[in-house]
């Protein structure tokens, strides 16, 4: 077993709030816990406990009511306490005072910091708004907003109501959008001016009234003036145009769409939000998948599920508590953005970043932390990936003394990664990747801040969640790579999705592979150490030979090469086999040479296997990718074997396609 890179002192394990936990459940029910693993092996034999246990613990407002768990042998059709009763938002802003709720920074310098109290006021002006908009539960409410405080003070006004949220970044096409919105038909829908990134403020005026006119369902638009409270001098500030006042949107004879600014919007004299309990399965939020293979899936979660889960992570996988500040880079479009305002339940402040991370010379984001006592960091593999490229030492240019923890999660995190942060961030922090996905709002891996961290791995599975590894015939396996299920229901199931009368097409999503449990799509071990090794998606998965190997492992030795930038690799099926084909995006000005190709396939070999090894090597000048940043293996594959991408509007760079068509390189 090989050493761990990092280990929590036993006072910094014991002063934790799961261990906290833990002695409260030794005390109550007399059980020991001698690790870890006994506790999660407890969380799934007693499930209806842990989850009520957990509710108290964390300090949940609302009603549990008699029953945890009903029909609790089936997946799908279990119901979480269905006799419960609480709000989103009343929970979320439970705190009162002074102290920082949110605190915003862009790339531009604008900052921007509410407290509790401000954050209620606004939060009570959006819901009397909404309100005399017309807006009910069960509502549906837009937004096409950056990661700006107005985002998370809508969404908190639309939850109080028991109005359903649904949020796309402003860098979504009209058609991205529109396949979007057009499924949940809105009823309000809060835009953006503009937004700001690298250096530029792009105008998205006109394209959200294209949108606006083209969703029959949106009544009114809200616009917040963002590129004009913040003007960029010199770098490309979009135009002065008038700001958007009072008007309407002409949709060709149907029912004209009003406008209205933010200011306005918010103009009356309420003071106090008030909150409506609902039950633990009301609707709360819609998500959507990568949308790469035909129009997105609209995944509806539920009010308590999605809160139950995101406190467990915050308080228990994270240690996150009251006073702490909380910063997870991520878009209005990315399930991140959701976690990272669920840690209001807490206590703790948000901190919210628009714009390039790699501003300043790909300081900004620790310029941020240094300036406000960051103590949880959490972003993408690929971002730790790019700042270990570009040479940025946070531990020599930053005062961090305040961060506990680093949280990583969109791909797998490189074992390279592991050691960057430990050699170049701090050497005494919390490094926890994690996964889980949309598709659950939650974890099946997490971190525990109570345990080592060994290198490439995920700490642990998380608590309430029966997560296992199986073998194609469904047997459980250790040590072995396999499919990544989670055998027992758990409470942030998707309620259903949108435009899915029957259920039909959210079985087939998840419990066709295995029926009655939840097969995720990942392809995974667990370790000597109990924890996982994700190395990618099972359906991106390599089969050359009949031998199934991850991307992982070889994006994990090409991506050590100064030369390779970024890279992708798919199985093309070729002469009745699937053969490993490698692209790679270079450094500027190098080219593809036979010595290069040599060398990549030389460090492939020696550190992975010959089947690793790819039969092609190609070179690219872009990698496409979504616009939460995951690169698209499935989309690739399907242009090489002149397959059409669906909703290519879900993509960050589509164009990037068409590097990949017809290339004479892989015809033979």
């Amino acid at each position: 077993m090989t050493a761990p890179l990092w280990t929590p002192s036993p006072e910094r394990a014991a002063a934790t709030r799961i261990a906290a936990f833990t002695q409260h459940l030794r005390d109550k029910y007399g059980q020991r816990f001698p690790d870890y693993w006994s506790l999660w092996r407890w969380s799934i034999a007693n499930k209806e406990s842990f989850w009520r246990e957990l509710w108290d613990f964390c300090g949940i407002i609302g009603e549990q009511g008699a029953r945890a768990l009903i029909d609790g042998h089936l997946m799908p059709g279990a119901r979480w306490f269905p006799d419960a009763q609480l709000n989103f938002a009343e929970n979320l802003l439970k705190k009162r005072g002074d102290d920082d709720a949110l605190v915003f920074w862009n790339e531009h310098g604008a900052r921007r910091r509410l407290s509790f109290d401000a954050l209620r006021l606004d939060v009570a002006r959006v819901q009397r708004a909404l309100r005399d908009a017309g807006v009910q539960a069960g509502d549906r409410v837009a937004s096409i907003l950056p990661n700006i405080p107005e985002a998370a003070i809508a969404m908190l006004g639309t939850t109080s109501l028991g109005a359903t949220w649904s949020s796309s970044s402003p860098d979504f096409g009209v058609q991205g959008v529109l396949d979007r919105f057009t499924q949940i038909a809105p009823k309000v829908l809060f835009a953006v001016n503009g937004y700001f990134y690298n250096g530029k403020a792009v105008d998205t005026r006109d394209k959200v009234r294209e949108i606006a006119a083209r969703l029959p369902s949106v009544e009114r638009v809200v616009w917040v003036e963002y590129i004009d409270d913040h003007p960029v001098h010199g770098v490309g500030a979009a135009p002065p145009r008038p700001r958007p006042g009072s008007a309407t949107v002409d949709r060709g004879g149907a029912a004209p769409t009003e406008e209205t600014p933010w200011h306005d919007f918010l103009a009356n004299d309420a003071t106090e939000p008030s909150f409506e309990r609902f039950p633990f399965d009301h609707p709360l939020v819609i998500v959507y998948s990568s949308g790469t293979t035909g129009l997105p899936k609209c995944m509806v979660h539920g009010v308590g599920g999605t809160l139950l889960q995101h406190v467990k992570e915050h308080v228990l996988h994270s240690d996150v508590r009251d006073g702490d500040r909380v910063f997870y880079f991520s878009t209005t479009g990315w399930v991140m953005w959701n976690w990272l305002i669920s840690g209001l339940a807490t206590g703790a402040a948000c901190m919210l970043y628009d714009g390039s991370p790699f501003a300043n010379g790909g300081r900004i984001l620790w310029d941020f932390a240094e300036a406000e006592r960051f103590t949880l960091f959490g972003t993408s593999a690929k971002y730790i990936d790019a700042i270990k490229k570009a040479g940025v030492v946070p531990r020599r240019s930053h005062q961090l003394p305040a961060l506990r923890a680093v949280l990583s999660t969109g791909s797998p995190l490189l074992p390279e990664s592991f050691d960057y942060v430990y050699e170049c961030v701090k050497p005494d922090v919390h490094l926890a990747s994690i996964s889980g996905g949309t598709d659950i709002m939650a974890c099946f891996a997490a971190g525990n801040p109570a345990l080592p961290v060994y290198r490439g791995e995920l700490q642990c599975r998380g608590l309430g969640m029966a997560t296992d590894v199986f073998d194609d015939e469904g047997h459980s396996l250790v040590g072995e790579m396999g499919e990544l299920v989670c055998t027992q229901t758990f409470p942030s199931m998707p309620l259903y999705f949108m435009n899915d009368p029957d259920g039909a097409r959210y079985r087939a999503s998840y419990f066709e592979r295995f029926p009655g449990l939840w097969c995720h799509g990942d392809w995974c071990q667990i370790t000597a150490n109990d924890g996982m090794v994700i190395v990618g998606r099972s359906d991106a998965t390599l089969n050359p030979g009949g031998v199934r190997i991850g991307t992982a492992e070889i994006y994990r030795q090409v991506e050590t090469l100064p030369e390779v930038v970024e890279s992708i690799v798919i199985g093309q099926q070729f002469q009745g086999d699937a053969r490993v084909v490698l692209f790679v995006k270079l450094a500027d000005g190098l080219r593809l040479d036979v010595a290069l190709i040599d060398r990549i396939k030389q460090r492939i070999r020696e550190n992975t296997t010959p089947r690793h090894v790819p039969a092609k090597v190609v070179q690219v000048p872009d990698i496409p990718r979504t616009k939460s940043n995951k690169i698209v293996e499935l989309a690739v594959r399907d242009v090489v074997h002149g397959r059409n991408v669906k909703n290519v509007d879900a993509l960050a760079n589509p164009e990037a396609l068409e590097y990949f068509r017809n290339r004479r390189e892989l015809a033979d």
